[in-house]
């Protein structure tokens, strides 16, 4: 199908009848102004038309302005490559992933860079804090917090005894995340290798990893919804990719050493019968 051009013919018409017809019909007036007054009506005709035009076209359908590419949509977080090209920590029901697990964490190099990605269970925050023993406490903490416009958002915190503090230095980037059925979901990187600062550990060091979840009040993070959060039961090396579950409490009814004790007790009882 052909445009219409309807504009540019109208474009010349009205050219043509400003810049050059105008000046002649007002030529008794234009020869009582010297040259640069003549230019200057000129330009200012053409300016008019310019503008008329903006006007014109800004509402002719034949041409419409271009809008704003569309947004790309959060791409899903994959576990089949979880302790193959990445390492994952899932925590909830046995067989749980990324969008069912009560919480869950992967992170894979990419450079000189780390990328993570974080999940749970909320509509408040998801973290991972960055730990020299399983206590909290001087923790270098990355949490994704979904605030009171919908947006999920990226903050640095360091865990000052139970309290976390925010700090400003951000070392965070090509951030995004989503909310999406009560879930927290969130990806970013942030560099292997940083310049010496309490607040902020190099990567390339193992850690204990520290898992946490919980509300947020007007994109504040609240305490974490559980009294004793989750921890990896050994330093974590991003060098080492692993695929670790851990079941949440409603699933270590029998894996307690207290709970075992009794099976094998019972057992025992039950074998030996009465004399």
């Amino acid at each position: 199908m052909q445009q219409s051009h309807a504009p540019a013919s109208f474009f010349i018409a009205n050219l043509r009848k400003f810049c050059f017809l105008v000046p002649h019909q007002y030529s008794s007036v234009i020869s009582e102004v010297n040259a640069i007054g003549t230019l200057s009506l000129q330009c200012y005709c053409f300016l008019l038309l310019v503008f008329y035009l903006v006007m014109v076209c800004s509402h002719y359908t034949g041409y419409p302005f271009p809008t704003a590419p569309p947004v790309d949509p959060f791409a899903k977080i994959r576990v089949d490559d979880c302790g193959k090209t990445k390492g994952c920590f899932r925590y909830g029901k046995p067989g749980c992933n990324a969008e069912t697990c009560d919480y869950f964490l992967s992170y894979r190099r990419i450079g000189a860079d780390v990328e993570f990605e974080l999940s749970a269970d909320t509509d408040g925050w998801v973290a991972v804090g960055f730990s020299s023993d399983k206590k909290m406490g001087g923790d270098d903490v990355m949490a994704c917090v979904h605030d009171d416009n919908g947006r999920v958002r990226i903050q640095h915190f360091y865990n000052v005894g139970q309290w976390a503090k925010e700090i400003q230095r951000n070392p965070a980037r090509d951030e995004e995340g989503i909310f999406e059925n009560n879930r927290v979901t969130c990806r970013f990187k942030r560099p292997v290798y940083v310049p010496r600062e309490e607040t902020i550990v190099d990567l390339h060091l193992s850690w204990y990893y520290l898992f946490a979840w919980g509300p947020a009040i007007q994109g504040s993070i609240t305490r974490h919804d559980i009294d004793s959060p989750p921890v990896s039961e050994r330093v974590v090396s991003i060098y080492k990719y692993e695929d670790i579950f851990m079941p949440s409490a409603a699933y270590q009814t029998f894996s307690s050493p207290f709970c075992l004790l009794l099976i094998v007790a019972l057992t025992f009882y039950l074998l030996m019968g009465t004399p």
